[in-house]
Order: C-alpha cells, then structure tokens, then sequence
C-alpha cells in the first residue's frame, strides 16, 4: 500500500510543477544513474565526471585564439566546457546530453572543464 502513496505523490508533484524544475529532475537523476557526479558537489581541481544537458554553445566573444564554449546544466549546477583551439566540435549543440570528465577549474566564479573528454548520450 505504500507504493500506491508514493505514486500519487509522484503524480501530484509531476501535475504540480513547472516544466523547468521536472527537467532539473530528471537530469539530475539521469546524471547519478550515469555515474556522474552532480555539478553542485563538485570543487575546483577536482577530477570530476558530470552528465547534462548542453543549454548553449558558441564561440568565446573574450579569447583572442578559437574557443569553443558550452554550457552544462545537470539539474543542480551549471559546468562550462571550453575546448581551446576549436571553433566546432560536430555533435556539441545545443539540448545534446553528454557525459564529460576532466579537472574543475574555477574562473569568474563559474565552474570550468577546459578541454574535456566527452561522450554524446543518447537522448532517450
């Protein structure tokens, strides 16, 4: 019978809440089902592997060589990614879910991937 009452809590929260916070959700569980780590948790200099949804991509308007640049949004935090040299990577667009690993870097106060290793998700 408890399982009854947690699905009409679930039912009641899911008609309930905005489309934005049910998406947060979803990828936040998605990223700890991936193994990732959630973005929030993580630290500048740590190794950290995080799992989200691309909210942006384009070129760095602030570097003088080609930078791609992309936001990651795991349902708790935002990571940046930023692929130095590159003007284009095929596959990094936006609302692309992908898993991407390296070491946390903090720069104006945003956590920042420089040139990370990356998976394209399936989008299911």
């Amino acid at each position: 019978m408890s399982n009854t009452g947690g699905y009409w809590r679930r039912l009641v929260r899911r008609l309930t809440s905005d489309v934005a916070e049910l998406d947060a959700d979803d990828l936040s569980e998605r990223s700890e089902a991936g193994g990732a780590r959630h973005a929030c948790d993580c630290r500048g200099g740590e190794e950290a592997v995080v799992l989200g949804r691309l909210r942006s991509v384009g070129r760095s308007p602030k570097a003088s060589a080609p930078t791609l640049e992309a936001e990651l949004y795991d349902g708790t935090d935002e990571v940046v990614l930023v692929w130095l040299g590159r003007r284009q990577i095929t596959g990094i667009e936006p609302g692309r879910v992908i898993k991407a690993r390296g070491r946390i870097a903090v720069r104006d106060g945003r956590k920042v991937l420089y040139n990370p290793y990356y998976e394209l998700q399936n989008t299911a």
